[in-house]
C-alpha cells in the first residue's frame, strides 16, 4: 500500500470478507434504523421532560404558550418514536 490511505478496488473484497456487498450494506441500514430508533427514544424522553417543565412553569404562573408547545413537541417526538418502531418491525431498508 502507497500509505495514502485509498482503498483500491480490488482490495475491497478482501477487507470485508467473505460477504456478498449488498449483504454488507444491507446490515449499515439495519444498524442506521436501529440508531435512529433509539434517538427519536432518546427525543421522546427530552421532551417529555420539557413537557413537565413546561406545565410546572404554567402552574407557577407562566403563559400556556409553553404547554403548547411542549405538546407540540412531545407528539412530533412521539411520532418519529412510532415511525421509527414500525420501521424496524417492517424491516424495511430504506
Amino acid at each position: 500500500m502507497d500509505g495514502g490511505g485509498d482503498i483500491g478496488a480490488d482490495s475491497v473484497p478482501a477487507q470485508l470478507g467473505s460477504l456478498p456487498l449488498a449483504e454488507v450494506v444491507g446490515d449499515d441500514v439495519r444498524v442506521a434504523n436501529r440508531v435512529s430508533a433509539l434517538i427519536s427514544a432518546f427525543g421522546v424522553l427530552a421532551c417529555t421532560v420539557l413537557l413537565a417543565g413546561a406545565v410546572r412553569e404554567y402552574r407557577s404562573g407562566a403563559s400556556a404558550l409553553w404547554v403548547a408547545a411542549g405538546a407540540v413537541f412531545f407528539v412530533s417526538a412521539l411520532y418519529a418514536l412510532v415511525r421509527d418502531v414500525r420501521q424496524l418491525r417492517a424491516g424495511r431498508e430504506t
